[in-house]
């Protein structure tokens, strides 16, 4: 039983350093910005960069099979900046192609020591730059107004008003032969979803053909060289067959995507926050991914052409989501947009967990204090199996004199000392393995907990009191590491001594180690440990003292 004990717990600090590497990297040091007026601002290309090309459209091509399309150059932002902000964005939208450039989250902040700075989820700076560019593509280059194309537009400031529920910021490109497109963006009170559509009004004299295509371009994270990644950087795509699909920065750049789908969407998705396109939903899409030069990455998708004849309008449509990845509000935006909270192997504990503490957070309003309810919630789940295993340690306790005198007795003959412990457990019934069973089942509760803390954007930066203004974050001044060691050690008095005085050096060195990375977790996380443990000793003491009186 010691043996099995010493491994579940060394698999456990395993698993925990792995969980602190991924941790470090996103909390231990974090990116230092640099200042606005020095920030490196991609500048506008002359040649194309990253439009899908008419050349390798669907039935264009010359074996008339779909193609990716060709995406060459470098990424294009520039011209004037028409700056947009409603109740919960922030936007500056380049009149160079409709690019929208940059997005700040106004519900959330850098850090709750600079309340005043916004999260800035889009940026047309390097070595970050994420932006969502839009466009069409004409039968004929130079046609139609690409993500290159200059829009022009009266105003350059729209604030959303008290009393106003909508604003659209509508640009104009006009052909040289009588062909108009509206280029609109529509932005609703309380929500991060944009509708961006084009409107097309052929006043020419020949028919005009076209698709209008999305796309969301990004340099991949300056963070990346390290030993463990869990929480994904990169593209994704949904619809019904493929359901949820990631396509990494490395695939962008070897295969690419290559799928027509109706129903679906894709994104770029990071720690908390997503940008994400959404097609029409019966519209069929073709969805493709590249690289360009930098390097850049790009996943997008295009409609099949459409002829408006002349004198006629046609209109294009899409939606763009920018913000946070929060679940109940992106159930309502598009199928599958929830998936991108990815709470990976352990969903199926993990979600129980995540409903269950947003149901009691509804009840009293903290965080901190739902960690403990479900605590304290978990413990009474498995009351009857802890208690079977502290009855199990307890007479296993009883019984340790009675090993030790084996040990000396048998000496070196593991066999036969095994086999008189085996007939000695059976006459006692009593189950060696039974101490074991708290363990197994903290493990996989535990990681769930990580998961949900690590990905739900709900539980970033949340208070809970007095030094502790940040469960996302460690422990400031690593006080709640310090009782959680404590806590441990008072639980391995607790527990039989192993018979082996190295098993027994090694067990109680475990606190001290357990210590060091419990240090650098999450407060939140800590805070679960801590009260489990409490909670844990004072139902050992209790069942080791009852069995101890009985005699």
């Amino acid at each position: 039983m010691d043996n099995i004990r010493l491994i579940l717990l060394f698999a456990f600090a395993f698993i925990c350093l792995l969980l602190y590497q991924a941790w470090m990297t996103d909390y231990g040091s974090p990116q230092v910005v640099a200042p606005q007026q020095t920030a490196e601002v991609v500048p506008a290309a002359t040649e194309s960069a990253g439009v899908p090309t008419a050349s390798v459209a669907p039935g264009v091509t010359a074996s008339g099979n779909q193609a990716v399309p060709a995406t060459v150059g470098v990424t294009a932002v520039g011209g004037k900046i028409v700056r947009v902000e409603t109740d919960l964005l922030k936007v500056e939208i380049s009149t160079l192609g409709g690019t929208l450039q940059s997005v700040h989250l106004l519900d959330y902040q850098v850090s709750p020591e600079t309340p005043e700075l916004k999260f800035q989820l889009l940026s047309p700076t390097m070595p970050n730059l994420f932006i969502a560019q839009s466009g069409m593509i004409g039968s004929e280059e130079g046609k139609a107004p690409t993500h290159e194309a200059e829009y022009q537009i009266e105003l350059s400031e729209y604030r959303l008003a008290e009393g106003q529920d909508t604003i659209d910021v509508a640009m104009t490109w006009a052909g040289s032969d009588g062909l108009k497109v509206t280029k609109h963006f529509i932005f609703n009170r309380g929500s991060y979803l944009i509708d961006v559509t084009h409107e097309v009004d052929n006043q020419s004299a020949e028919p005009w053909a076209a698709r209008d295509y999305a796309q969301l371009q990004r340099t991949e994270p300056t963070d990346q060289s390290r030993l463990t990644t869990y929480t994904y950087t990169g593209g994704v795509y949904y619809n019904p067959e493929a359901k949820y699909e990631k396509v990494d920065f490395d695939e962008m750049a070897e295969k690419g995507l290559n799928v027509d789908s109706t129903d679906g969407w894709l994104a770029m998705i990071q720690h908390y926050f997503l940008g994400a396109w959404i097609p029409p939903k019966t519209q069929m899409e073709h969805y493709y991914t590249n690289s360009l030069p930098g390097p850049k990455y790009l996943i997008g998708s295009y409609s099949p052409s459409v002829t408006v004849d002349p004198g006629s309008s046609h209109s294009f449509s899409k939606q763009l989501f920018v913000g946070p990845k929060l679940q109940d509000h992106l159930v309502t935006v598009a199928p599958g947009l929830e998936l991108t909270v990815d709470y990976g192997w352990l969903t199926v504990i993990a979600q129980p967990i995540f409903w269950l503490l947003k149901k009691i957070h509804s009840w009293v309003g903290n965080w901190g204090w739902s960690i403990i309810l479900l605590t304290i919630i978990i413990k009474a789940l498995f009351f009857k199996l802890s208690e079977t295993s502290y009855k199990s340690m307890a007479n296993m306790r009883k019984l340790t004199p009675r090993l030790q005198a084996m040990k000396d007795r048998y000496g070196d003959d593991k066999q036969r000392l095994n086999q008189a412990m085996m007939e000695m457990y059976k006459k006692e019934k009593v189950n060696p393995l039974g101490g074991c069973l708290p363990i197994l089942v903290q493990i996989p509760v535990f990681i769930a907990l990580y998961w949900v803390l690590l990905e739900s954007v709900e539980m970033r930066q949340a208070p809970f009191m007095l030094w502790i203004d940040n469960l996302s974050a460690k422990d400031p001044y690593f006080v709640l590491p310090l009782i959680m060691g404590v806590s441990m050690f008072v639980q391995q008095k607790l527990n039989p001594a192993p018979p082996d005085p190295m098993q027994a050096k090694i067990m109680m060195s475990l606190p001290f180690v357990f210590t060091i990375f419990f240090a650098f977790f999450p407060s939140g996380l800590v805070l679960y440990w801590v009260v489990n443990n409490l909670i844990s000793i004072a139902q050992q003491y209790y069942i080791t003292r009852k069995i101890e009186q009985a005699g």
